[in-house]
């Protein structure tokens, strides 16, 4: 059975020389790598200025010694070491072929991502966490070829971190988009997210999924009654999780009397100034 295993790098190693051009060489130098088919890479010293393209790269130019990783977290950092709207992410346009075995990819941060031509006939699950997926990593992923992607978990984020479209952006990306395999649909972390609830609900992946994640948003009242609504039309669903949210205590009451698991936990209130009513989304900084 293999092992998981996180690589990083604290202040003091950076200071002393350590960063993205050292860490694929450290990664391999340990004894224990050849088991580890969980691969997870934290903060790589000065995540905040220094981009991962060098890990990247180093992944993909020593192929054949990572060809056992099933599963790869690339910036798996807490905002004490790297605001999420500042780590410096990548291209991964030579990933894709270079790995053939990876199951799952989880991806944190979107500043200078690039998803590149993605095809990958195994890869079951891929997460983008961000405060705001930019309209090119859309566009990418609107042409991909995944045709094992059972899972899809995107951060939509706000458009002072990133985001630079509207719902008319991710309407397009499901209809367009062709993932035959998928399962679980998550359109997180959003400020729109009683409009992408609605273009969620819309799209031709509701009549084949089991689980509906709409979780880390502003979903209200508004939302909560498009849900009630719709989804007693699609017997497949078994899940949803709209964790974290602006809905009123009565509409949770109500979700959680429909005949499948709901997680409605983490609940906010709105806050008024200046006459105007302000709710956020979950991560966006």
């Amino acid at each position: 059975m293999g092992k998981a295993k996180r690589y990083q790098y604290d202040y003091e190693q950076y200071e002393d020389g350590k960063g993205p051009k050292t860490m694929v060489e450290d990664i391999l130098s340990d004894p224990e790598f050849g088991q580890v088919t969980d691969l997870t890479i934290g903060s790589w010293g000065d995540a905040c200025g220094d981009s991962c393209q060098d890990i990247l790269d180093g992944i993909t130019d020593n192929k054949d010694r990572f060809a056992h990783v099933e599963k790869l977290f690339v910036g798996d950092m807490d905002y004490e070491e790297c605001e999420v709207s500042w780590i410096m992410q990548g291209n991964y346009g030579r990933l894709w072929k270079a790995l053939p075995g990876l199951k799952e990819l989880t991806i944190k941060g979107s500043t200078d991502l690039i998803l590149g031509d993605v095809e990958h006939e195994n890869l079951e699950s891929l997460t983008i966490i961000c405060g705001g997926l930019g309209t090119s990593v859309f566009e990418e992923l609107k042409r991909a070829k995944l045709p094992s992607l059972k899972k899809l978990v995107l951060y939509i984020g706000i458009e002072n971190y990133g985001f630079d479209g509207t719902k008319d952006t991710v309407k397009a990306f499901l209809e367009e988009s062709d993932f035959p395999n998928l399962v679980h649909l998550g359109i997180e972390d959003s400020e729109i997210q009683d409009d992408l609830a609605q273009v969620a609900l819309e799209s031709k992946y509701m009549s084949r999924i089991h689980t509906l994640d709409l979780a880390n948003g502003t979903l209200t009242d508004k939302g909560g009654a498009l849900l009630l609504e719709k989804l007693p039309q699609f017997p497949n669903i078994q899940v949803l999780d709209v964790h974290y949210h602006y809905m009123s205590d009565g509409m949770v009451k109500k979700l959680n009397q429909l005949p499948i698991q709901v997680d409605a936990s983490e609940p906010n209130e709105a806050e008024e100034y200046h006459g105007e009513i302000w709710m956020n989304a979950m991560l966006t900084e």
